[in-house]
C-alpha cells in the first residue's frame, strides 16, 4: 500500500518547527538581556559602591558639602598663586575629551610649543632647556590631571612669592603631595594639580 505525502502535514510541521526556533531565540534573548543588561550592571555597580565608594562616583572632591572637582580631571588654574596644570587641548572639558592629533613634525604644533616655552621662561624665569615637556605638551586626554615633580618644582619660585610663604614651605608640600611610581615601577613620580593647590590654599593665601 503505498502512502503518498501530506503536503498539509508537511506545513504544520514546518511551522511548528519555526515557532519552536522563535521561541527559543525570544527566551534566550529575554534571558541574556535580564542577565547581562540588569542583573550584571546592578551587581557591579552595588559592588563598585561598597567596595570603591569614592572611586564609583568620580573621585569627587568635597569640603564644607561643597563640590570643588574631581581628583580625575584637571582644571585651568592660570593665577600666578596656584601650580599650573599641563595645557589641554579639549580646554578641559570632560565632554570633550582629546588631544591635538598633531604630528611632532607638524609646524603648528612646533609653533605652538615654543610659544608655551617662551611664556612659561618668562613666568617662570627659568631656562627653556630646564622645562619639562609634560608642561608645554598637551595629554591625550586632554583632562590630565596630575603634573610631573619637576613641572612642580619649577613653580615653586612663582608660587612662593605669590603667597609670601619661604620656597621651601612650598616645596615640602610638593614632595607631601608626590604619588610615587605604581608598585614602584610603573609611570613616574608625580604631583596631583587639584589636591596641590587645595592643599596650598589650606596652608595660605
Amino acid at each position: 500500500m503505498n502512502i503518498e505525502n501530506n503536503p498539509l502535514k508537511d506545513h504544520q510541521l514546518i511551522d511548528s518547527s519555526i515557532g519552536e526556533l522563535a521561541r527559543g531565540s525570544i527566551g534566550l534573548t529575554v534571558i541574556a538581556l535580564g542577565l547581562c543588561g540588569f542583573v550584571y550592571s546592578a551587581a557591579a555597580t552595588g559592588l563598585g559602591q561598597v567596595l570603591f565608594p569614592n572611586q564609583a562616583n568620580g573621585s569627587m572632591i568635597i569640603e564644607n558639602d561643597r563640590v570643588l572637582g574631581s581628583s580625575l580631571v584637571a582644571q585651568p588654574f592660570v593665577q600666578t598663586q596656584y601650580f599650573h596644570p599641563r595645557p589641554s587641548a579639549s580646554k578641559y572639558d570632560p565632554m570633550a575629551m582629546a588631544g591635538s592629533n598633531m604630528a611632532r613634525t607638524n609646524p603648528e604644533l612646533n609653533k605652538i610649543v615654543d610659544e608655551r616655552l617662551n611664556h612659561i621662561a618668562a613666568q617662570e624665569q627659568v631656562e627653556k632647556s630646564r622645562i619639562p615637556a609634560d608642561l608645554v605638551t598637551a595629554s591625550g586626554s586632554g583632562i590630565d590631571p596630575e603634573i610631573s615633580v619637576q613641572s612642580a618644582m619649577i613653580q615653586v619660585k612663582r608660587i612662593a612669592n605669590a603667597r609670601h610663604l619661604s620656597e621651601p614651605i612650598v616645596m615640602k608640600l610638593v614632595q607631601e603631595y608626590t604619588i610615587q611610581p605604581s608598585f614602584g615601577l610603573l609611570g613616574k613620580a608625580r604631583v596631583n594639580v587639584l589636591e596641590l593647590n587645595l592643599a596650598l590654599d589650606r596652608i595660605g593665601k
